[in-house]
C-alpha cells in the first residue's frame, strides 16, 4: 500500500513536515500550562501576565489548526491521484484481459472491485494510511518531551505501550476477517443487482414475471450484507471501547504516580497538571490515532487484497516479445491443426480443424448448434489463443504479430449488436474515429440506413439508448454492418449478421454486403442460404471437428452431413430453395 506514495514523495515529505510541526506545536502548550500554573501559585501575580500566557496558549493552537489545513490539503491530494491511479490501472488492467476471463468472472464482481473496494481503499489512505504515520510522530516527539521533563512519569506513561500491541495484534486479524467477508458480500450483492437491473435483465425478469422471487433474493444478499456489515461494524466498536478505557485509565495511573512524586518532591503541581493534561492526552491521542488507525488499514487490506487480485493477473492474450506489426494484410489465412476448449469443457469445442483460404474468398461456417462455428470465428478475432495447432494471417501466427494490428485487420458484426447509450454517429466512429463526414455518410448509404436517419429526431447526433433499445433489432444489425463498412478492413468476420432484418431490409443490405466482400477475405456464419449459395467455400463443422468442405453444389453431391441438413430444411417443399434467397436454412 505505502508503495503508492513514492510517486509522490515531494508531496509526502512536505506532509510528514507540516506533522512534525503540527506536533512540535500541539505540545508547546505544555510549556505554557506548566509556567501558567507555577505563575498562580505565586503570591503576587499580574493579570496581564495571565492573559499574555493564554492567548500564547490561544495562538499555538491555532498555528495548529493552519498547518493541519495545509497537510489535509496535501494529503487529499495524495489520496486522490493514488485512487485515479488505481482506477486507471485497473480499467487497463481488465480492457488488456481475454474474453475468456470475463466469461469466467461476474461483471458485477468485476464492478464490485472497480468501485466498492476501491472506496475502501481510498478511505484507509487519506483517513488512516497517513494518519497513521503522523500519530507515531506525535508519539514520539511526546516520548521524547516527557522523558525530558520527567522522566519517571514518562516511564509510567510508556509502560501502556506493551498492551497496546497485544490489542493491536488481536484486533488487527478480527477486523481483517470481518472486513474481507462485508467486501465479499458487498460484490456478491452489486453483481445480481447489475444482472437484474440491466436493460436485457430487467426484460428477462418481466417476461417470466420473476419480480418477487428476484425482489426476495435481493433481499436475502441485502440481509447477508446487513449481517456481516454488523459483525464488522460491532467489531470496530469493541476495539473502540477498549481504546477508551486505556485513554481514561491512563490518567488515573499518572495522578497516582505524579502524587506519589509530588510527596517525594521530585515534581511540581504544575509540572503533573500539564504533564497529564498536555503531554499525556497528546500521547494518548497519538496512541489511539495509532491503534484506530492499524485497526484501519487492517481493515482495508482485503479490498487492497481484491483490487491486486486483478492488478496482479497476468494476460491471457496480450503482445509477446519481440511481436510485430501486421502490415499492409492482404488477407490470406490459414488454420493448421487448430484445437480449442474452453475452461471446465472436456470436449473440444473446436478439434483439429485446418482450412486454408486464398485472399478475396468467401468462407461461410456451417453446422448444427454447438458444432463450433462461431468458436472459430473467435479464435481468428484472437479472442482466444488456440490449445494446439496456429491461424495464420499472410503467413504469421497470430500470436506472432501485435495484437492490436490483429484487431485493425478484422472487422467484426455479431449476432449481439452492442451499442452504446450515446449518439448514432458516435456509436458509427467507434470503429474510425479519424473518418470523415463523407466516410460516415457513404457506410450509412451501402447499409441502406438513409431512410432510420432521415426519421430520427435529431438525425446521425440522435442518442440510441442504453444498449440501443430505441433501435429495432433489424436497424441496430445494419448500424453493426455499417460500422464495419467504415472500418474497412481487409478480412471480415459476420457472426449471422442478417439473422435479425426483415425480408426487405435483407435485400438491401445483401447488396451492401456483396460491394463488401469483394476484395475481401470473409468468413460468414450462414443464416440465410443466399450467403450459403454466394460463398466460394462452405465449410461444415459437427462437434469441433471438420467433416466436410466444397462448394453448396459438391457438398450436395457428396450426400453427407450438408446435404442431409439441406433436405431436412427444405423436405416437402414445392418451391425451390435455391431460388429464394432469403429463406434461413436453419443451422
Amino acid at each position: 500500500m505505502f508503495a503508492y506514495l513514492r510517486p509522490h514523495k515531494p508531496a509526502v515529505v512536505a506532509s510528514i513536515a507540516c506533522l512534525i510541526v503540527q506536533s512540535i506545536l500541539l505540545l508547546a502548550p505544555f510549556i505554557v500550562v506548566e509556567q501558567l500554573i507555577n505563575y498562580l501559585q505565586q503570591p503576587h501575580g499580574s493579570f496581564s501576565r495571565i492573559v499574555l500566557y493564554a492567548l500564547a496558549g490561544v495562538g499555538l493552537v491555532a498555528a495548529s489548526g493552519l498547518v493541519g489545513i495545509l497537510r489535509g490539503w496535501l494529503v487529499l491530494r495524495i489520496t486522490t491521484s493514488i485512487v485515479t491511479d488505481l482506477r486507471t490501472q485497473l480499467v487497463g488492467r481488465l480492457l488488456g484481459q481475454s474474453v475468456a476471463y470475463f466469461t469466467s468472472n461476474r461483471g458485477g464482481e468485476l464492478m464490485s472491485r472497480l468501485l466498492n473496494d476501491v472506496n475502501v481503499v481510498e478511505a484507509a489512505l487519506g483517513d488512516n494510511a497517513l494518519t497513521l504515520v503522523g500519530s507515531v510522530i506525535t508519539a514520539v516527539a511526546s516520548i521524547v518531551v516527557m522523558a525530558v521533563v520527567q522522566w519517571r512519569l514518562a516511564v509510567v506513561t510508556v509502560a501502556i505501550l506493551p498492551c497496546l500491541a497485544l490489542m493491536l495484534r488481536a484486533a488487527s486479524g478480527r477486523v481483517y476477517r470481518t472486513r474481507r467477508d462485508l467486501q465479499e458480500r458487498l460484490a456478491d450483492f452489486t453483481a445480481h443487482s447489475q444482472e437484474i437491473l440491466s436493460l436485457s435483465g430487467i426484460m428477462l425478469v418481466k417476461s417470466f414475471a420473476r419480480e418477487a422471487a428476484e425482489a426476495e433474493r435481493s433481499a436475502v444478499l441485502a440481509d447477508n450484507l446487513r449481517r456481516s456489515d454488523l459483525r464488522a461494524g460491532m467489531t470496530s466498536r469493541w476495539i473502540a471501547l477498549g481504546f477508551q478505557l486505556g485513554q481514561t485509565l491512563a490518567p488515573l495511573v499518572l495522578i497516582v504516580a505524579g502524587g506519589w512524586l509530588i510527596e517525594r518532591r521530585h515534581a511540581t503541581l504544575g509540572t503533573l497538571i500539564a504533564f497529564i493534561s498536555v503531554l499525556a492526552l497528546r500521547f494518548g491521542a497519538a496512541l489511539a490515532g495509532i491503534g484506530n488507525g492499524a485497526v484501519t488499514v487492517a481493515g482495508a487490506l482485503p479490498a487492497w487484497d481484491r483490487v491486486f487480485t486483478i492488478l496482479d493477473e497476468q494476460w491471457a492474450i496480450g503482445d509477446r516479445p519481440g511481436s510485430i506489426k501486421l502490415e499492409n494484410p492482404v488477407g490470406a489465412v490459414r488454420i493448421e491443426g487448430v484445437t480449442y476448449a474452453y475452461e471446465g469443457q472436456s470436449r473440444p469445442a473446436i478439434d483439429g480443424v485446418s482450412i486454408d483460404v486464398a485472399p478475396g474468398q468467401l468462407v461461410a461456417l456451417v453446422g448444427p448448434s454447438g458444432a463450433g462455428k462461431t468458436t472459430m470465428t473467435s479464435l481468428l478475432a484472437r479472442f482466444y489463443d488456440p490449445d494446439r495447432g496456429s491461424i495464420k494471417i499472410d503467413g504469421y501466427d497470430l500470436r506472432e504479430l501485435r495484437r492490436r494490428s490483429v484487431a485493425e485487420a478484422i472487422g467484426l458484426v455479431l449476432q449481439d449488436t452492442h451499442l452504446f447509450n450515446a449518439t448514432l454517429r458516435e456509436n458509427l466512429l467507434y470503429a474510425r474515429p479519424d473518418a470523415d463526414e463523407d466516410a460516415l455518410l457513404r457506410a450509412c448509404r451501402d447499409a441502406y440506413l438513409d431512410a432510420l436517419i432521415a426519421a430520427l429526431p435529431d438525425g446521425l447526433n440522435t442518442m440510441v439508448g442504453e444498449r440501443g433499445h430505441r433501435l429495432s433489432g433489424g436497424e441496430k444489425q445494419r448500424v453493426a454492418i455499417a460500422r464495419v463498412i467504415l472500418k474497412d478492413a481487409p478480412i471480415l468476420i459476420l457472426d449471422e449478421a442478417t439473422s435479425h432484418l426483415d425480408s426487405a431490409s435483407e435485400q438491401f443490405v445483401q447488396a451492401a454486403l456483396a460491394r463488401l466482400f469483394a476484395g475481401r477475405t470473409s468468413f460468414v456464419i450462414a443464416h440465410r442460404l443466399s450467403t450459403v449459395l454466394a460463398a466460394d467455400t462452405i465449410v461444415v463443422l459437427d462437434r469441433g471437428h471438420l467433416v466436410e468442405q466444397g462448394s453448396h453444389a459438391e457438398l450436395l453431391a457428396a450426400g453427407g452431413l450438408y446435404a442431409g441438413l439441406y433436405e431436412i430444411q427444405f423436405r416437402g417443399r414445392d418451391d425451390d430453395p435455391i431460388d429464394d434467397a432469403t429463406e434461413p436454412v436453419g443451422w
